[in-house]
């Protein structure tokens, strides 16, 4: 099947996956039913505000600017952020941000079950958020009907978020979602709620630890590498399999970066990732570094602030890269860089995407369809990327 093809079947999918299901609409119709349930209210002035944001580590970072200016407009108002435990870490780098809730949200568990019933879930943690009190709650992610239905069952008074199927029914104040970046988006929401105009320069700022700096000092100088070799790191993982790049891609542009530029090469990333590290490793004539399973989130943003350049597939790590001020070279498939590109000027963050005309899906679980059909990351070659991080690494 040629490309022209291969893209038109694509697209053909990507329609019919969008259509709402006969599941959708009845869980819809449902939804519609319980927002006109009279419910008590909280109690009111209890000045606290709840963020709540199911998404993974990326997302929730990209949602900390909003939460910084709302701070700063309200002082005095308490933050909470509800999110999975995944993030509560990094979460706690943020001084903006009160108290960090945890639970399993429902369909956001990688690799896990899907957290048992949403609706007994949403009756319980409901429950909780009674007991410690909220006059507004934000739903960041714009489609979390779970979320919005949560801080509707928990009584809270003010609920803001976007004016989406399923979660429009419990909202308070809606918001009509703008085709932009996710920080810019956030900040529409915190807009909505302290009337915040959006000003012409948002900035992502993750706070580094001395602690995590000093492991980090550490871990590479067990390695051989002493504090004034420079580094660059590729994160070649990501949540999910239709994002990743091919292991002798990288192979490549490590070898020819490591021979360059005279750079040690640092692969990062999860536990899980180390069977791919190892592969890109075994085929690279340098000898690369690996601390992947070995860094907390901050231990890995102080890594990226050592950097001279981070590397990889869309994912969270491109955008702790960006936090700390790290040049990013990032490979985009199925999700649109109009949305999750890392966040700041645009010299110092490279975003490679493949031409094929079915791009971006916004698809990321095709596990239903053969990979050979869905080569939007594979197809991106190595001078392509090459030449990005040569860009990137020279301009400085």
């Amino acid at each position: 099947m040629d490309r022209a093809a291969l893209a038109a079947r694509n697209q053909e999918l990507v329609q019919k996956l969008r259509q709402p299901s006969l599941k959708h609409h009845l869980r819809n119709a449902l939804l519609r039913l319980i927002a006109k349930a009279p419910l008590p209210p909280q109690r009111a002035d209890s000045n606290r505000l709840l963020i709540i944001r199911p998404d993974h580590l990326g997302d929730m970072l990209l949602t900390t600017p909003a939460i910084k200016a709302i701070k700063t407009q309200r002082p005095q108002l308490s933050i909470h952020v509800l999110c999975g435990d995944w993030c509560a870490d990094a979460l706690a780098h943020f001084e903006e941000i009160d108290q960090v809730l945890t639970l399993p949200f429902p369909g956001f568990q990688r690799g896990g079950s899907a957290g048992g019933n949403p609706y007994r879930l949403a009756l319980q943690s409901a429950r909780k958020l009674r007991q410690v009190g909220y006059d507004s709650a934000i739903i960041m992610r714009p489609d979390h009907w779970w979320g919005a239905l949560l801080a509707y069952l928990a009584g809270i008074r003010q609920r803001v978020g976007y004016s989406e199927p399923g979660v429009v029914p419990f909202l308070t104040d809606a918001r009509a979602l703008q085709n932009e970046h996710v920080v810019e988006q956030n900040w529409r929401l915190a807009e909505a709620y302290v009337e915040l105009p959006l000003p012409c320069e948002i900035r992502l700022e993750f706070r580094l630890q001395n602690s995590d700096s000093r492991r980090i000092d550490s871990l590479l100088a067990d390695r051989g590498i002493d504090a004034g070799k420079p580094i660059v790191c590729i994160h070649p993982g990501s949540g999910a399999s239709s994002k990743l790049w091919l292991a002798e891609k990288w192979a490549a542009v490590a070898d020819a970066i490591s021979r360059e530029y005279d750079e040690e090469i640092v692969f990062s990333g999860t536990a899980g990732d180390t069977a791919m590290i190892e592969d890109i490793a075994a085929i690279m004539s340098a000898a690369p570094h690996h601390l992947a399973g070995s860094t907390s989130v901050g231990e890995l943003a102080a890594l990226y602030r050592r950097a001279s350049l981070v590397m990889g597939p869309d994912s969270g790590a491109m955008h702790v890269a960006a936090s700390v001020n790290c040049p990013t070279v990032a490979l985009f498939g199925p999700a649109d860089p109009t949305e999750f590109a890392p966040w700041g000027d645009p010299g110092r963050h490279a975003v490679i995407a493949s031409d094929i005309a079915c791009g971006p899906c916004r698809i990321l679980d095709w596990r239903g369809d053969k990979p050979d059909f869905h080569p939007c990351v594979r197809d991106i070659s190595v001078e392509r990327v090459l030449g990005e991080a040569r860009r990137v690494l020279e301009d400085g």
